[in-house]
C-alpha cells in the first residue's frame, strides 16, 4: 500500500488510447494503492468500417469499462464527443472535463501531448490543459465544487513513439501483461486496426513498450514528458 495515496486521472481521446499510452503505468499506480480514474473525450463511434456509429459507441463504452477494470481503475468517465469532432474551443466539452477534474480532485493528470498523430488527440491535450486550470476558477460553475489545485500534467507517448522524446520513464515490466490484457478488451479496435492499418495491434503495443524499455534498461517501459507550464511543473517525481 502506498504511504501517501495519490489520485491519478488519465484523460485520453478515444476509449482505447489510455490503455495504449499509459496502461502499464496506471496498473502500477493501482498496484501501489493509489486511486486511479480514467476519462475519454471521444466516444469512439467512428472507429470501424462496418459497425454503425450508434452501435459502436455502446460497444466501445463497454470495452473501456472492461479495460479499466483490468488495470484497477476505480471509475471510467466518458465526455461523449463524436470521433473527429473533438474541439478544444467547445466550451461545453471543456466544462464537462472541468467537472470530471473537480469530481476526481487529481494529484496528477496524464493526457496526450501537442505532437500526437491526429487532431482529436491534439485537441484532447488542449482541452485538458484548459480544464485543469479552469477547474480552479470559482465563477466557472459546474455540478461539482471548485478544485483549488492546478496539478501537474504528464504527456504520454505518441502512437509508435513518433516525434516524442520522453523525459521520464516508468518500468512496467511487472504490469505489461495487464496492459496487453486491457488493450485486448478493445476487440472492435483490434479487428479494425488489422483491416485499416494492417497491423497486429497487441504485438504493436508490446513492441512499443519493449522499445521504451530498451531506452531505460528494463524489459518494458512507458515514456512521459512533463508539461512545462506554471504552476504545473512538479518538484518531485510523481510517476510510479
Amino acid at each position: 500500500m502506498a504511504e501517501c495515496i495519490m489520485r491519478v486521472l488519465a484523460i485520453g481521446c478515444h476509449p482505447d488510447d489510455i490503455e495504449i499510452g499509459c496502461g502499464g503505468t496506471l496498473a502500477k499506480y493501482a498496484s501501489l494503492g493509489h486511486d486511479v480514474f480514467t476519462c475519454h473525450i471521444a466516444n469512439g463511434n467512428r472507429g470501424h468500417a462496418i459497425i454503425m456509429p450508434d452501435e459502436l459507441r455502446e460497444i466501445r463504452t463497454k470495452e473501456a469499462e472492461a479495460g479499466g477494470a483490468v488495470l484497477g481503475v476505480k471509475e471510467v468517465f466518458n465526455i461523449d464527443v463524436s470521433d473527429v469532432e473533438v474541439d478544444s474551443s467547445n466550451m461545453d466539452t471543456v466544462k464537462k472535463t472541468v467537472d470530471v477534474i473537480r469530481y476526481v480532485k487529481p494529484d496528477v493528470i496524464i493526457t496526450h501531448g501537442p505532437d500526437d498523430y491526429m487532431n482529436d488527440h491534439i485537441e484532447t491535450g488542449k482541452i485538458v490543459f484548459n480544464a485543469s486550470f479552469s477547474s480552479s476558477i470559482p465563477h466557472l460553475f459546474t455540478e461539482h465544487e471548485v478544485y483549488g489545485k492546478i496539478c501537474p500534467i504528464y504527456y504520454m507517448d505518441t502512437l509508435a513513439g513518433v516525434n516524442f522524446l520522453p523525459t521520464e520513464y516508468v518500468d512496467i515490466s511487472d504490469t505489461i501483461e495487464l496492459k496487453i490484457n486491457a488493450v485486448d478488451c478493445h476487440t472492435s479496435q483490434i479487428k479494425w486496426m488489422k483491416e485499416h492499418d494492417h497491423i497486429d495491434f497487441l504485438d504493436f503495443v508490446r513492441t512499443c513498450s519493449k522499445f521504451r524499455g530498451l531506452q531505460c534498461g528494463v524489459p518494458y517501459a512507458e515514456g512521459f514528458r512533463s508539461c512545462a507550464a506554471w504552476p504545473r511543473v512538479p518538484t518531485q517525481r510523481l510517476l510510479p
